[in-house]
């Protein structure tokens, strides 16, 4: 068995992330098969790749860990072969696929056989999204066609210092260098690109995958995420309703033991996603955030309310995980309209379009919170009662309707003089955008106070675990 624990830092890395002493080795024996440009000559142990399986906090899990001291990490027949078969095995057994990655590329002295092998990773984790949870960390380098890999998987993390995320390099794209944007590193491929959900240290980023394998199901049939819940299902969430704009504080509120766990944290901050506990079964999250609160408590950034493409794009991703592995999808929705510039207005209209598509499309319980602004086609399209919301709940606060009660006196009186216009702007808060007016139509399900919304959302999802709903017989939408 060529794997040490103690080795390299390919080793280090599965026995910091694994529990202690479960791993055990597949294909530790197997070496580069090509003898081209005398590569027969060169010492290739495990193909540059440790392979084999493990547990994280008990659950098992399938992992490969590239070994940047084997021709830099690049990739050969055989290292490619280990991984598929990895993946096969994973598939098999219902269980999750991490893939630690330092590598240099694919190795040019095995050239067509390299390139067919590597070819078929793609095509496991093809065949494995939707079946089994993928997770990537990068810590080297990841470029060229190597970077499709983290854009198969689920979720990806990356070493802030050393990884490098790229299809193309950064001096290699016209009219830049590195040192003007260096778009291979975490920070850009994390708030900028968006493939990358967390960045950190080494350490860190390990123990967010730890953290992430033991929130989710591990493969799309057998659940096996629930724990038992020792906080209080009816607990007062008395300050929730402070945080109505920063939502992601407001899911931390809503968690048992406030313990929220948010992906692609630096990327759209305008909408929030990420996974908590309600009463020990894993939920989903999507929100609004108007605003960004740091941990001293003060505004670090400002969003508005409207969609963005990038928000979007963000929900859908993430909606759609849950909906393949059975997570039931809470939101909060705080929305007024859509971002109006002239660069999202390219594909604002796409965008919105799949991000409605996706939440109709969910078959999982759904659960909505309006805890703000609700108007128009942007809020139908936040997983609204009309596009298979099972649940609605509104604060009192909230605003739901066509557009603000001001600007729709204004359009509808244009006319008449301020007091009008103010009399006429409350006379139709009341008839069209207060909570109750939604709730007499049955738009809304119940108005609840801010406080007691964890106590909601639990009953709801309790009463929904059971819930089954058929589509269309179609082979796969368009959309």
């Amino acid at each position: 068995m060529s794997y040490n624990a103690t080795g390299n830092s390919a080793s280090r890395r599965i026995a910091t992330m694994l529990d202690e002493g479960s791993f055990v080795e597949i294909g530790g024996a197997v070496t580069a098969r090509s003898t081209d440009f005398n590569l027969q000559e060169q010492e290739t142990p495990s193909d540059g790749v440790i392979t084999g399986y493990g547990v994280i906090d008990g659950n098992l899990v399938y992992v490969y860990s590239q070994d940047a001291t084997v021709l830099k990490g690049a990739i050969g027949e055989m290292h490619a072969k280990k991984i598929a078969n990895i993946y096969d095995m994973a598939m098999k057994m219902g269980a999750p696929v991490i893939g630690l990655i330092d590598c240099a590329g694919l190795r040019l002295q095995e050239a067509t056989d390299a390139l067919e092998a590597f070819g078929s990773v793609y095509y496991k984790q093809s065949m494995a999204s939707g079946v089994v949870p993928q997770i990537t960390a990068i810590f080297g380098m990841c470029g060229g066609g190597l970077a499709v890999v983290p854009g198969l998987t689920d979720f990806t993390f990356m070493e802030s210092k050393e990884g490098r995320l790229f299809v193309n390099s950064p001096n290699a794209l016209e009219g830049n260098e590195i040192s003007k944007c260096d778009t291979s590193s975490a920070q850009y491929q994390s708030a900028t690109a968006g493939l990358v959900d967390g960045i950190g240290t080494e350490e860190e980023i390990l123990g967010q995958i730890r953290s992430l394998i033991c929130m989710i199901p591990a493969n799309y049939e057998d659940d096996l995420s629930y724990v038992e819940c020792t906080d209080d299902l009816n607990r007062v969430c008395a300050e929730i309703a402070n945080a109505a704009e920063d939502t992601s504080i407001a899911l931390a509120m809503l968690a048992d033991d406030q313990n929220f766990f948010e992906t692609k944290k630096e990327y759209a901050q305008d909408m929030v996603t990420g996974f908590l506990r309600l009463n020990g079964m894993t939920v989903g999250a999507v929100a609004n955030r108007s605003k960004a609160y740091d941990e001293e408590g003060k505004v670090s950034a400002e969003f508005g309310c409207g969609l963005t493409v990038d928000g979007c794009k963000k929900a859908i991703d993430f909606v759609n995980f849950c909906d393949a592995f059975s997570i039931p999808v809470l939101t909060l929705t705080n929305v007024s309209g859509f971002a109006a510039t002239v660069e999202s207005e390219k594909n604002m209209a796409r965008a919105v379009a799949r991000m409605t598509y996706t939440f109709a499309n969910a078959t999982v319980p759904k659960v909505n919170v309006i805890v703000g602004k609700a108007y128009g086609s942007a809020y139908v399209a936040m997983n609204s009662k009309s596009i298979g919301a099972d649940m609605v709940y509104a604060w009192p606060s909230a605003e739901i309707g066509m557009m603000d009660s001001a600007l729709a006196a204004k359009i509808m009186y244009a006319d008449a003089d301020a007091d009008m216009l103010k009399a006429k702007a409350a006379e139709y808060k009341e008839l069209q955008s207060s909570p109750m007016s939604a709730a007499r139509r049955g738009y809304v399900d119940a108005i609840i106070e801010p406080a007691d919304t964890r106590k909601y959302v639990i009953g709801a999802f309790e009463m929904l675990f059971t819930k089954r709903e058929d589509r269309p017989d179609k082979k796969h939408g368009t959309v």
